[in-house]
């Protein structure tokens, strides 16, 4: 512009200096010099009205992509983005981003965990603890294959007289090949009655996980190892492997196999093969809204120990378990779960190790919260009350000369209810009845807490 200006000024006083036909000249040669000036000048305001108009656009449909609701992929969105910036953003910049990009967007990310406080009648044994936190971080290194992780903190506090634990819980490369088959190795969840698959404390009622998830199948039971999994049918799922076994030295009277899983480096001396089905037939309006029934069975040798030290047993154990959920009419749901433990070699373990070994539960769970009170901040919330029984007995069938410890035989009732605040976050409260062949009635037990996911 001030080029313009300077050469306007110039040609004003040429009158003055030329008045000879090679003044007119150099006027011309002026003039033509100020068109083309002119020209550039329009030309760099329409770049610059085109340049604002893709600022426009572009701004408007990241402005729409925003809006997209929750439900669209995460894919589609990538896409739609890419093809936004591959026409803004030079290929040697746009390349370094997208790496950037898609190298963590394939992390994923989650947890779990519950608080407690825990009151026992006639006695000061009452307590607050932070029972379980658990991290979970998942890499997804193709579009079939897939890493899981489960890192778990137990009771606040670890030491070795504190009762507390970190440990990994899960560690395993799940491989994607086909809907009906599936590879999976490293440390995986044994697949024997549903709390031990399903263990997230929002998963199931009660503060405290049941007494047969205790004792019976003890949740939370993992294994190194490696198998398949998959689902043929609508209707069908299953999975099979074969994984490090147990170290039946460990196993005793009351607490039957619990203490025999082996959480740091499982001995691989003889090794158990464990699968289970799940079938989900589709139900009528009046039979109810979802039926699911599992069976599920391990078998494996008990010669193990931890860091391939193992006891010198000649025993080895089955398990056969089934197990059922059912919904009916959107509101009542029962539960159950029963399992048969047969040991043997169970002389040769000792510790009072019963050859046989059952248990079992059943729960029915109301969801009553009306649909009216589901507004404003609880319109995602659901009210459940609950009551189960539990009947464990890890003295069923003994050999013959040991003496039975009655201990071993209990029942609880436990009842209370669940407030989801939503799916992933409850407040619980629940009373618990207990009895055993040794001492009758035990102390009445309290509960309250809070289970969350994310």
């Amino acid at each position: 512009m001030k080029r313009i200006i300077v050469l306007l000024m110039y040609i004003c006083t040429l009158p003055l200096v030329f008045t000879d036909e090679n003044a007119n000249k150099k006027i011309e040669k002026l003039e033509e010099k100020i068109e083309l000036l002119i020209e550039e000048l329009r030309e760099l305001k329409s770049s610059k009205v085109e340049e604002q108009k893709q600022m426009t656009e572009m701004s408007e449909q990241i402005t729409k992509l925003k809006e997209k609701k929750v439900e669209s992929s995460s894919r589609d969105l990538r896409e739609e983005v890419r093809s936004i910036l591959n026409e803004e953003i030079p290929a040697n910049a746009r390349a370094s981003i997208f790496d950037s990009f898609s190298s963590f967007n394939r992390f994923s990310f989650g947890g779990y965990g519950d608080f407690s406080a825990n009151f026992q009648e006639g006695n000061d044994n009452d307590f607050s603890d932070i029972h379980r936190l658990v991290f979970y971080i998942g890499y997804q290194f193709s579009d079939w294959i897939m890493l899981h992780s489960e890192i778990e903190i137990e009771h606040s506090f670890v030491n070795k007289d504190s009762g507390g634990e970190l440990v990994i819980e899960q560690l395993h490369l799940d491989f994607a090949l086909d809907p009906a088959i599936n590879a999976r190795i490293g440390r995986i969840l044994i697949p024997v009655g549903y709390i031990n698959h399903h263990h997230e404390p929002t998963s199931f009622n009660g503060v405290e996980r049941s007494l047969f998830d205790t004792f019976i199948i003890p949740s939370t039971w993992s294994a190194d190892g490696v198998g398949i999994f998959g689902q043929p049918l609508p209707w069908l799922s299953y999975e099979a492997y074969v994984v490090s076994g147990l170290d039946g030295s460990q196993f005793n009277a009351v607490k039957g196999i619990r203490d025999g899983r082996i959480k740091e480096r499982p001995s691989l001396n003889e090794a158990a093969l464990t699968m289970r089905i799940d079938i989900s037939p589709e139900l009528s309006s009046y039979l109810g809204d979802a039926f699911r029934l599992g069976l599920s069975m391990y078998y494996g040798g008990l010669d193990n120990g931890n860091k391939g030290v193992n006891p010198g047993l000649d025993a080895d154990l089955q398990i056969y378990a089934v197990d059922f959920t059912y919904l009916a009419f959107g509101r009542l749901e029962i539960r159950g779960n029963f399992a048969y433990e047969h040991i043997n070699g169970a002389r040769e373990i000792g510790n009072g190790v019963a050859e046989g070994i059952m248990g079992g539960n059943v729960e029915l769970a109301l969801r009553v919260m009306p649909e009216s009170w589901k507004t404003g901040r609880f319109r995602k919330s659901e009210l459940v009350i609950f009551g189960r029984y539990d009947y464990v007995d890890t003295q069923h069938k003994l050999p013959s000369g040991i003496q039975r410890d009655k201990a071993g035989t209990r029942e609880e009732v436990t009842f209370g209810f669940t407030f989801f605040f939503q799916a992933n976050l409850a407040l619980k409260a629940d009373v618990q009845l207990r009895n055993d062949d040794n001492e009758g009635d035990l102390d009445t037990l309290y509960n309250f807490g809070l289970a969350w996911v994310f």
